[in-house]
């Protein structure tokens, strides 16, 4: 897993293409992993192709909060990778929708 030193996005700076079998996904986690790249990939086959979004501050006018963002994938089922090995649990993508999906407070950065 790989770690970016970026800085906070604010409201409107993230554009989702959703529509037909199009969706998008929200990972929300903890600030302490801010800047980590989270992978995620259609659940079966099990060996798909994997893509990844970096966790950033996101600035909105109600407080801030941190989340990857991936605001194009198919609809389907995906696993959501801890690291190589390791799920992190799965999430059902729709087309037309934003899926969201909590970080699971057990997986801290440097845990896995």
């Amino acid at each position: 897993m790989h770690r970016h030193a970026y800085g906070p996005t604010e409201t409107g700076t993230v554009v989702l293409d959703l529509g037909g079998q199009t969706g998008a996904l929200i990972i929300y986690t903890g600030g302490d992993l801010h800047g980590r790249e989270i992978e995620v990939s259609p659940a079966d086959p099990v060996d798909a192709a994997r893509t990844h979004a970096a966790v950033r501050e996101r600035r909105v006018r109600d407080g801030t909060f941190h989340s990857a963002v991936y605001p194009d994938l198919p609809a389907g089922r995906y696993t959501v990778w801890w690291d190589e090995r390791t799920s992190a649990g799965t999430v059902s993508v729709e087309g037309g929708a934003v899926a969201e999906f909590t970080w699971p407070s057990g997986f801290r950065a440097g845990s896995g």
